[in-house]
C-alpha cells in the first residue's frame, strides 16, 4: 500500500487542538509516519515560504515580503499564518501567498536615529495599535491572540474584532504580582493558553514562569532568582539558577519556549540553562527532560560569574543530549517535542528519550535543501501546522522557512519492482530498473535526461565508454568496469571508485544510480518497503 499522506491523518490532532486551546496545531506521527534514511533520519525538504531575508519592512507577495527578526509563529484556525516580526513592532499575517500587517501601524511612524522603526505601548484597533518588539504568540479556543510583547513588559491581546488590549502588565519592568496592569514583567518571551484561558508566561528576564488566571490575576509559580555574578569590578546583578523538584522551589535561567502538551502540562525551554524542562501540574514537580551542561563544581552547572550554562551540540539519549540557547517548542501528537535550538542553528526532535536533528547544521546560512543540507541563522519559533508540516520563524535570516515531511508519490504502490523518483514524481522507464548485488541498476538513457544530461557513447582502447554531460560537468562510466570518472573545466579529472560496473542488456545500458546521482548533486536514498530510490536535489537557495 502507498504511504498516507500526512494531511489524512491529522484530523484527532486537529479536534485535540482545539480542545487545549494550544498555542500550535499538533502534527500526525512525525516520525512513525516518516520516510527515513538508513541511519534514522527523518526525509523532508526545507523550503522558504516567506521573506527575501533583508532586514526591512515590505507587505506583498509572500517571496518578496520583507521582515526584521521574526520571533514567533502561529497558526490560525482559518489556516493563516500569523508571525511576530519583533524588530518591526508588528504582527504580520500570512495567508494566500501574501503577507499583510496584522496588528500594529503599516508603515512605521517611530523611528529611532538609524531610521529603524521603534516600538510603543497603545490600545486600541489593531492598524492603531503598538507593540514594542512582540516575542511569543499564543491563541485561545474563542480565536483570541495573544502577545508576549517583550519590550513593552506586558501581555497584549488581539480579540477576534480586531482590537487589542493590555491583559497584564504596564510598560515598566518588574517583578511584582498583582491583577492587571499591577502585575509586572521583566522582557516576557513566551506564552501558552489553555482551553479555560490560562494563561503562562516565560517570564525571561525574571527568570520565572507566571500564570494569568482569566480575571488578569498574575502569580509566579517558581522561585527568584537568588544567584549573584559579578558582571564587571564592583557591579553584582542577579542571575538566573538551575533547580529540578517542587514546583515553588525549581529555578530558570532565561527561559523563553513554552508548549501544553495533551495533559495540559508545561514544556519549557530553559534557555541560559541550555535544558527543556518539564511541569506537570498534577505532581507539582518540575524535571529536565533533556539536555546537558559540564558539572563546573558539585553544586553549580555555571562558571564563576557566567550568566548561562555552557551550550553545546548532540544528539541521543535526552538526558546526554546538548543544546546551545533551545527557544521555541511545538508539540506533537505522538508525544514529540520539536525544539527552535538556536545557536545550533538547528530544528532538533525529542521523542521517547531522544533528540534527533531534523534539518540544519551548526553552520549559519539561509540555503533550502534536504534535512541538514539546509541551513538556518537563529531559528527562534517553531509551529507544526494543521497539514503535518514546520513552520520556522529563522529570526536572523529574516525568514519564515517550512520543513515538509517526503512522501513518495501517491501512485508508489509496494508491487515488488524497482522504482526511481525524481523529487515527488516517478521516472519512466524504457526497461525495467533491477537490483544487482546490491545496488539498484537504471537504463542510462532516462536517468540522464530527468537531469538534462546528454548521453554519448564513444569507444577508447576497445573499450566502450557512456559520457553524461551538462554544462561544463562530464562523468564517464565505462562498461563491464567498476569506477567513474569525473571531468570538469578548470578541475583536474577525478577518478572515483565504485564496486559496481555497467552492464549491457537488451540493448540498454545499466549504471549504478547512486553513484551518477551523487556525482551531480542529488542526495539518494532507498525505500525499501517500496523498492524505491529517492533522489532528491540536495541543496538551494533561492
Amino acid at each position: 500500500m502507498p504511504m498516507k499522506p500526512l494531511k489524512q491523518i491529522v484530523f484527532s490532532s486537529i479536534i485535540v487542538a482545539s480542545l487545549l486551546g494550544s498555542s500550535s496545531a499538533w502534527a500526525a506521527g512525525l516520525d512513525a509516519d516518516a520516510l527515513k534514511t538508513g541511519n534514522g533520519q527523518i526525509l523532508s525538504d526545507v523550503s522558504t515560504l516567506a521573506g527575501i531575508g533583508e532586514f526591512e519592512d515590505t507587505d506583498g507577495a509572500s517571496l518578496e515580503a520583507a521582515f526584521r527578526a521574526p520571533g514567533s509563529v502561529l497558526q490560525m484556525t482559518d489556516g493563516s499564518l500569523l508571525i511576530a516580526d519583533t524588530r518591526n513592532h508588528v504582527i504580520r499575517k500570512v495567508n494566500g501567498g501574501q503577507v499583510i500587517t496584522f496588528a500594529g501601524p503599516e508603515v512605521a511612524i517611530l523611528k529611532n536615529s538609524q531610521g529603524f522603526p521603534t516600538g510603543g505601548l497603545l490600545d486600541g484597533k489593531a492598524s492603531e495599535a503598538f507593540f514594542n518588539e512582540p516575542s511569543g504568540l499564543a491563541q485561545d479556543a474563542k480565536g483570541n491572540v495573544y502577545v508576549a510583547d517583550a519590550g513593552n513588559n506586558a501581555i497584549r491581546k488581539i480579540d477576534a474584532s480586531g482590537m487589542v488590549s493590555t491583559v497584564a502588565g504596564n510598560g515598566v519592568p518588574g517583578n511584582k504580582d498583582g491583577k492587571g496592569a499591577a502585575a509586572s514583567f521583566n522582557h516576557p518571551s513566551d506564552i501558552a493558553v489553555t482551553a479555560d484561558g490560562t494563561i503562562y508566561v516565560a517570564d525571561s528576564l525574571n527568570h520565572a514562569i507566571r500564570k494569568i488566571t482569566t480575571d488578569g490575576q498574575v502569580t509566579t509559580l517558581t522561585a527568584s532568582a537568588s544567584r549573584v555574578i559579578q558582571i564587571r569590578p564592583g557591579e553584582a546583578s542577579f542571575a538566573g539558577d538551575f533547580n529540578d523538584g517542587a514546583l515553588a522551589k525549581a529555578a530558570f535561567n532565561e527561559p523563553s519556549g513554552l508548549a501544553l502538551d495533551s495533559k495540559g502540562n508545561l514544556f519549557v525551554s530553559d534557555t541560559g540553562n541550555q535544558r527543556i524542562r518539564y511541569i506537570d501540574f498534577g505532581t507539582g514537580l518540575v524535571t529536565t527532560v533533556a539536555g546537558s551542561t559540564p558539572t563546573v563544581t558539585t553544586s553549580s552547572i555555571y562558571g564563576k560569574n557566567e550568566l548561562y550554562a555552557e551550550g553545546d551540540f548532540a544528539d541521543g539519549e535526552a538526558l546526554k543530549s546538548k543544546f546551545d540557547f533551545p527557544k521555541g517548542l511545538a508539540v506533537t501528537s505522538e508525544g514529540g517535542l520539536i525544539i527552535a535550538d538556536s545557536l545550533n542553528h538547528s530544528v532538533r526532535y525529542l521523542l521517547n528519550g531522544k533528540v534527533t536533528t531534523l534539518a540544519g547544521t551548526l553552520q549559519t546560512g539561509e540555503t533550502d535543501g534536504v534535512e541538514q543540507a539546509a541551513q538556518f541563522y537563529n531559528p527562534t519559533d517553531v509551529l507544526v501546522t494543521t497539514q503535518g508540516n514546520l513552520i520556522v520563524a529563522d529570526a536572523s535570516n529574516n525568514k519564515i522557512r517550512k520543513i515538509t515531511p517526503y512522501q513518495l508519490p501517491s501512485s508508489i504502490s509496494n508491487d515488488g519492482k524497482v522504482k526511481v523518483v525524481s523529487g515527488t514524481k516517478l521516472i519512466s522507464f524504457d526497461a525495467q530498473p533491477e537490483i544487482q548485488d546490491g545496488r539498484t541498476m537504471v537504463p542510462v538513457r532516462a536517468i540522464s535526461e530527468t537531469f538534462g544530461y546528454k548521453v554519448t557513447y564513444v569507444e577508447r582502447a576497445g573499450k566502450s565508454v557512456v559520457q553524461l554531460s551538462k554544462d561544463d560537468l562530464t562523468v564517464e562510466l565505462t562498461i563491464g568496469e567498476t569506477g567513474i570518472v569525473k571531468k570538469q573545466t578548470g578541475a583536474a579529472d577525478r577518478k572515483i571508485e565504485t564496486d559496481v560496473a555497467p552492464y549491457v542488456k537488451q540493448d540498454r545500458t545499466y549504471v549504478p544510480v547512486r553513484f551518477f546521482a551523487e556525482q551531480i548533486g542529488l542526495d539518494v536514498q532507498w525505500d525499501a518497503a517500496h523498492q524505491t530510490a529517492i533522489l532528491r536535489t540536495k541543496s538551494f537557495v533561492k
